[in-house]
């Protein structure tokens, strides 16, 4: 078998057992973990730059759920969180897509333009400078990135420990997150 061929099965393997690793982490722990009720800090709470319209983790910065992302940005401003979850929520209303519209297929909103107008709502309802509320995002998503990075790190690891992939296994697939060619860590 020539190199490249068993450099590409090595990469196709490793990626195949780290996304069932994943599956069946993702299971296991849907399956165990408890729905949480909805808090004051956490209803209606956007995430940062994305579409809010689903729960939870879902849309722009996946790592922060939406109650987490108020406390944040309000320790980060030194703003009552309240008023960070009502400027969130009205910021959310404001960008909320028309019923029954979906973005091109194969395109992404662009992100860039979307932290803009997050940090240029949120500091003028806030009345806080907008080049603080844009630092205390990057900040908080660089946190998310690396949070999300050392657990792949670890999950990794542990395959390697278990024997379920070799070293060159896993660091390519810390390669591919890296480069953005797969999802799971930190960009």
């Amino acid at each position: 078998m020539s190199r490249m061929k068993r450099i590409t099965l090595g990469l196709s393997a490793g990626a195949l057992a780290l996304g069932a690793g994943l599956g069946v982490t993702g299971m296991a722990s849907a399956a165990e973990t408890p729905s949480p009720s909805a808090s004051a800090s956490a209803e209606g709470t956007a995430p940062a730059g994305g579409s809010a319209t689903e729960g939870g983790m879902r849309g722009g910065h996946k790592g922060v759920d939406r109650g987490q992302l108020a406390a944040d940005l309000a320790n980060k401003l030194g703003v009552e969180e309240a008023k960070v979850t009502e400027a969130l929520q009205a910021f959310r209303d404001a960008n909320k897509p028309a019923e029954g519209t979906k973005p091109a297929e194969g395109t992404k909103p662009d992100r860039s333009a979307q932290d803009a107008a997050l940090a240029k709502s949120l500091a003028a309802s806030l009345g806080v400078e907008e080049s603080k509320v844009t630092a205390a995002l990057e900040e908080i998503r660089a946190a998310g990135q690396a949070e999300r990075a050392a657990a792949l790190k670890t999950r990794l690891d542990q395959a390697v420990t278990d024997g379920k992939l070799t070293q060159a296994e896993a660091d390519a697939v810390t390669k591919a997150v890296e480069a953005g060619v797969i999802g799971g860590g930190g960009r």
